[in-house]
């Protein structure tokens, strides 16, 4: 394990990052940045486990996983984290969730699943799931948003960027993408348009209040960097107090 390194995606947010595990995820999901080869972890086998000290993680709350997931060797994961105060797992694992000893969020239409299907789970510990979206599941960000909605589980939309176009970007959803950079490497990634039309599709519905965009303005014009965004931060300690309450 080499030394520790930041996500640039989170700094200046108050996040900060932390894999347990070595090497690749096992998950192998399309289009993840962690293992595509441009990740500033390259090379894997060099700088994993990568792990904040307790003094980077003082007054900040700990990312867990920001690449791999915590449901992969949970138990070394949440061994190897214990001395954070703060913290939140990452899974697209749909497993155990109520073992972590802290807020989980859940990703619900991992790999393959992207555009057919999502996970359909409880669990007091949820902090919010996180949706891969694009401009071609509308139907069924929809339709699980209505589903955690009903629990008052927040539903957090993760805009997808496309490195090659060739066979990830429907012909008739070309127009809805460009090509440019976002934190460190250039993809082809929603408009400006195209994610203001998705984000208004809830609006002054009962759902507004719940969906959130991952990054604050996606398109040619923003950014997804966490400094300007907040959903972690505001989620993790509205899961504390809620949990708080049902303890209590």
């Amino acid at each position: 394990m080499g030394a520790y390194r930041e996500n640039p995606k989170t700094k200046g947010s108050g996040i900060v990052c932390a894999i347990p595990q070595k090497g690749v995820c096992p998950n192998k999901c399309d289009d993840c940045f962690f293992q595509s080869g441009r990740s500033h972890f390259e090379p894997l086998d060099k700088n994993l486990p990568n792990l904040p000290t307790p003094e980077d993680a003082q007054n900040r709350v700990v990312r867990v996983n920001d690449g791999n997931d915590s449901n992969v060797e949970r138990k070394t994961v949440i061994a190897a984290t214990k001395d954070y105060a703060h913290k939140f797992y990452n899974t697209a694992i749909p497993e155990n969730l109520g073992t972590f000893d802290a807020p989980v969020v859940l990703t619900i239409n991992p790999g393959k699943m992207t555009d057919t299907q999502f996970y359909r789970i409880q669990a007091d510990n949820l902090m919010f799931v996180r949706f891969r979206a694009n401009t071609w599941n509308k139907n069924l960000q929809h339709q699980a948003v209505q589903y955690y909605v009903k629990q008052q589980t927040p539903v957090v939309l993760t805009f997808m960027a496309y490195f090659e176009t060739a066979d990830k970007i429907p012909s008739d959803h070309r127009e809805n993408y460009v090509f440019r950079k976002r934190t460190l490497n250039r993809y082809w990634a929603i408009t400006t348009k195209a994610w203001r039309d998705i984000m208004h599709s809830f609006e002054d519905t009962p759902y507004e209040k719940w969906v959130y965009s991952c990054g604050k303005v996606e398109g040619e014009t923003g950014t997804s960097a966490c400094r300007h965004c907040g959903n972690c931060l505001r989620e993790y300690y509205a899961t504390l107090e809620r949990m708080r309450n049902v303890e209590g």
